[in-house]
């Protein structure tokens, strides 16, 4: 049984995994800190169960469960999360989620859900599942043939005559994405599946990859849809999900397949003229700014650059800048300060904790920059405020300062 663990807070997957392995050590277990760890687990690897927080760095664990389950069908959900709002859970379920853990979660409790799922699991057919496998297999034979026709390849002597009956029109649907340097493993993900699931909504067809950064639909529309709104439709869902410029194109519906290398180099050719599109603070973009925010503050005592904090949401720095001020009304470096500042304010009222120990609790390596940054916000030292709160304690409890 092979299981994985999607969580962004690091004590809390390894807690969960150490749990797993001593009651299940014949169990595979897998964790990943984000999505797209997440999504190269499973493409690598047969994955069984998946255990998901809610809120991830790049894209929630119910969004992830969302996208996986078109690929996925066989995998056993269960989402985990601090917060017990009706709305999540409920959304949980309707996706299919098998339970809704808060957390901290319990050994029994975990115990008890890894039985019956694996219980769930074993009592799935070996018809069922070989059926899938061929299923699947003759699907990857499809789309390879057709990625190696788009592409201009030869496909040796293989017959594509049934394959041309089933699509006597047809039109191709590319998605292109601008990913700068990074990886976009899971943004690949995303466009794959959504492309997919709204081929198979208005038609029939299916989608393969025809480049690191592009991906290409075949698609035959039923008679009450037109290709303008099939590509509006493609172009709301991905301005959801997606984190970077995309564009999206079609070839206008076709008949001839031997034109389709031909037609896929002019809609690259075209894609080279047109600009990038991302919508401004909505969907994916405030939606990232909201896990940042959550990330912040769970992990204001770190190392939290501008940098790096984009790089978590997977965001152009200047991006997320921008994004991040119009959200919050603060620049980036000015809400962590404030943050950490009025945490520290909190920590000086425990006299047994010394002034060191409170700045290192606070992101503040340097004692003297930690002094300097709390007296330019509050005109006081972190000596002055302790001071001054312990007098207003006692003049509050009617007791005379010494």
């Amino acid at each position: 049984m092979n299981i994985l663990i999607a969580d962004d807070e690091r004590v809390i997957r390894e807690g969960i995994k150490r749990t797993i392995e001593n009651i299940y050590p014949e169990y595979q277990v897998y964790v990943a800190a984000r999505a797209e760890d997440a999504v190269k687990v499973m493409e690598e690897q047969h994955i069984h169960i998946v255990l998901t927080d809610i809120l991830m760095p790049g894209m929630n664990g119910l969004e992830f469960m969302k996208i996986s389950k078109r690929r996925y069908p066989y995998v056993k959900w269960v989402v985990i999360s601090a917060h017990s709002e009706f709305s999540y859970a409920q959304e949980a379920v309707r996706l299919g989620a098998k339970d809704y853990l808060l957390k901290p979660i319990g050994k029994n409790k975990l115990q008890e859900i890894i039985n019956n799922l694996t219980e769930e699991i074993q009592k799935d057919s070996d018809i069922s599942r070989q059926g899938e496998r061929l299923r699947a297999s003759l699907r990857f034979l499809r789309e390879g043939v057709f990625q190696r026709l788009a592409s201009g390849l030869d496909i040796g002597n293989l017959d594509i005559g049934p394959f041309i009956e089933d699509f006597s029109n047809y039109y191709l649907v590319m998605v292109q994405m601008d990913p700068g340097e990074r990886s976009v493993r899971l943004e690949h993900f995303i466009v794959e599946n959504v492309l997919s699931e709204l081929v198979e909504r208005h038609g029939r067809g299916f989608v393969v990859s025809y480049d690191r950064q592009s991906l290409l639909g075949l698609v035959t529309l039923r008679e009450n849809s037109v290709i303008e709104e099939f590509q509006q439709e493609v172009r709301e869902h991905l301005t959801h999900y997606l984190k970077v410029p995309f564009q999206i194109l079609h070839s206008g519906l076709s008949y001839d397949f031997s034109t389709v290398p031909q037609v896929v180099k002019r809609m690259r050719e075209a894609s080279a003229s047109q600009a990038f599109e991302l919508e401004p603070l909505k969907g994916s973009g405030e939606k990232a700014i909201d896990v940042a925010l959550h990330y912040i503050k769970q992990h204001y005592a770190e190392d939290l650059s501008l940098e790096k904090m984009a790089s978590v949401v997977f965001l152009n720095p200047a991006y997320f800048s921008q994004l991040f001020k119009h959200k919050t009304g603060q620049g980036y470096k000015e809400y962590v300060t404030s943050l950490r500042l009025e945490q520290a304010k909190l920590l000086l009222l425990n006299p047994k904790l010394k002034l060191a120990e409170i700045a290192e609790r606070v992101g503040y390596q340097d004692m003297k920059h930690f002094t300097q940054m709390f007296r330019k916000k509050f005109q006081l030292t972190p000596t002055e405020y302790r001071q001054q709160e312990n007098i207003n304690i006692l003049l509050s409890k009617g007791i005379p300062p010494q």
